[in-house]
C-alpha cells in the first residue's frame, strides 16, 4: 500500500521554551522529527544549562537567521559567589574557591531583606557592568581561532587568548540576593547580541573581590519574541505546526519593513537593483521587503543613492 508523502510545514518561526539539559542543536533535531523536515535551524544558541526563549526558523525562514540572531536579548540569571568553574556555569568543573568579602555579604543580606544594598563595592561593580562597551568571551565558547572553537581548545588544556568584543548593556537590575545556603545574586539583563552572561559572572565577581559562576540562566526574550508565546518542547507536531509564525510576520517582527511596487518586486526577484520609494530617506541597514499582498520578497538594504540591493531573496508562497 502506497504511503502519502506528508507536505512540509509552512515556512516561519517557532518560539520554543528550551528546557535545561539539551543543547540548542538537540532541540533542532527533535523539531526536525516532529515537523518532518530537515529545514530547521535556531537563532541564538543557549547553553545546555540555560532555559527559555529559543527562536527556531523553519523552511525559508532559515534565511532570516542572521537577522533574528542580531536581536537584543533579555535574561534572568543567578550567580553563586565564592566558587569559580572552568566553564563559568554549573556544568563546569570547580577551579577556585574564595571568600566573599564581608561588605558584599552584608549587601546580599540587605537584598534578601528587601532593602537597597549600600555596599560601595557592589554598587561600583554593577555600574561598571551597566556601562560596559566590550567584553572578553569565556574560554568555553564557540568563538573560533584558526578554525577551531575556543571550547575545543579549552577541553584540550590549550591556552586561548580571546579578544574583547563590543557589547552593550541596555539594563541591569538586581532581583534578589542572600547568603544562605551560600552567597548568591540574582539579576535581570537586557543586552546586545554577543554578550555572554557567563562572562558577567566572572567580571562582576572580580569587581566584588571574589569569584562566581552561573547556577541558573533563563532567556526571557530574543528581540520581539518572548516567553509569553514560547511552546514546550513536548508540544505535539500538529500543535507546533499550527503555531508557526508565518514567514512575513516573523520578518516584520525582526526588521523594519518596506512595501515594494510591482516593478520593484519584479526587479528584486531577479536580484537586480531595486527602485525604492523614499529610499534616500531610509535608515541604513537591512529591511524586510514585502509586496502589496504582504508576502516577503527579500531582505534588502539601500545604497548611498537610495537604490535597493537584495541581500537574501525568498521564494513566493505556495498557493493551494
Amino acid at each position: 500500500m502506497a504511503t502519502t508523502k506528508r507536505a512540509p510545514p509552512p515556512s516561519g518561526v517557532l518560539v520554543i521554551d528550551k528546557p535545561r539539559g539539551p543543547t540548542s542543536h538537540d532541540v533542532v533535531a527533535r523539531l526536525r522529527k516532529k515537523l518532518h523536515t530537515r529545514e530547521v535551524g535556531h537563532a541564538g544558541t543557549l547553553d545546555p544549562m540555560a532555559t527559555g526563549v529559543l527562536v527556531v526558523a523553519i523552511g525559508e525562514a532559515t534565511k532570516l537567521s542572521p537577522y533574528l540572531t542580531a536581536a537584543d536579548k533579555k535574561y534572568e540569571a543567578t550567580l553563586a559567589l565564592g566558587v569559580e568553574t572552568d566553564t563559568l556555569d554549573a556544568e563546569g568543573r570547580e577551579t577556585r574557591r574564595t571568600e566573599v568579602p564581608a561588605e558584599t555579604r552584608a549587601a546580599l543580606d540587605q537584598l534578601r531583606a528587601g532593602e537597597d544594598p549600600t555596599a560601595r563595592a557592589l554598587v561600583a561593580a554593577l555600574d561598571a557592568e551597566r556601562t560596559r562597551t566590550s567584553q572578553i568571551p569565556p574560554q568555553y565558547s564557540a568563538i573560533k581561532q584558526g578554525g577551531v572553537a575556543a571550547h575545543e581548545k579549552a577541553r584540550r588544556g590549550e591556552a586561548t587568548e580571546l579578544q574583547p568584543r563590543p557589547v552593550c548593556v541596555h539594563a541591569l537590575t538586581l532581583l534578589d540576593g542572600g547568603t544562605e545556603p551560600a552567597p548568591y545574586l540574582a539579576i535581570a539583563l537586557h543586552v546586545s547580541k554577543g554578550y555572554y552572561v557567563r562572562s558577567l559572572a566572572r567580571d562582576l565577581a572580580e569587581g566584588l573581590g571574589t569569584v562566581a559562576h552561573l547556577t541558573a540562566l533563563r532567556r526571557a526574550a530574543s528581540g520581539n519574541f518572548t516567553l509569553a508565546e514560547a511552546l514546550s518542547l513536548d508540544t505535539s507536531g500538529e500543535e507546533l505546526e499550527a503555531r508557526i509564525i508565518p514567514l512575513a510576520r516573523a520578518a516584520e517582527r525582526a526588521l523594519p519593513t518596506v512595501i515594494l511596487t510591482e516593478l520593484a518586486v519584479r526587479e528584486a526577484g531577479f536580484g537586480r537593483p531595486v527602485p525604492l520609494e523614499g529610499g534616500a530617506e531610509m535608515e541604513p541597514g537591512p529591511y524586510a521587503w514585502l509586496d502589496a499582498q504582504g508576502n516577503l520578497v527579500a531582505v534588502g538594504e539601500r545604497d548611498e543613492h537610495g537604490i535597493g540591493r537584495v541581500l537574501r531573496g525568498f521564494h513566493p508562497p505556495v498557493v493551494g
